[in-house]
């Protein structure tokens, strides 16, 4: 894997807003339609979450924020790796630091939502330690939407 630098940076700054747009449209992609999980940027600010965006020099190349849903809780939303930027280990790398920054948060659980027609993520989450756990959040009822969770 190539050096890639992470910055803390606003859920709605251009970088992030530009990366956002592309798991959308992969999202569109895959499941016919955007993820409506209602999210207010506000939300991937300290002291509630954080939202990252990495770097491959000058590069955009990936993205991903967590957000405290409850006491000692958080969720993981809007991790993305460009496909010019995958099969390097990036998306590893960013699970770790959203990890690392759910931590400093003060999460001792952190919990996410994929889909079953992403199953390099769901490969991804599984090889990393995170296990299947009851449904939570705005795509609890729906049969394609998987949920995983790890002890941090």
């Amino acid at each position: 894997m190539s050096d890639i630098t992470f910055r803390v940076t606003p859920f709605d700054a251009p970088e992030s807003r530009l990366l956002i747009g592309e798991v959308q449209a992969e999202y569109v992609e895959r499941y016919g339609g955007p993820d409506e999980t209602p999210v207010d940027p506000a939300e991937f600010a300290p002291p509630h979450g954080i939202f990252v965006v990495g770097w491959d020099i000058c590069e955009l190349v990936a993205c991903g924020g967590v957000r405290i849903t409850a006491p000692g809780v958080a969720e993981l939303k809007r991790m993305y790796v460009r496909a010019s930027a995958r099969r390097r280990g990036v998306a590893r790398t960013l699970l770790g630091r959203l990890e690392d920054e759910a931590r400093g948060l003060g999460a001792g659980l952190l919990r996410l939502e994929t889909g079953s027609r992403q199953p390099e993520a769901i490969a991804l989450y599984e090889s990393a330690g995170y296990a299947a756990t009851e449904p939570f959040g705005h795509y609890a009822c729906e049969p394609e939407s998987r949920h995983f969770a790890k002890e941090l």
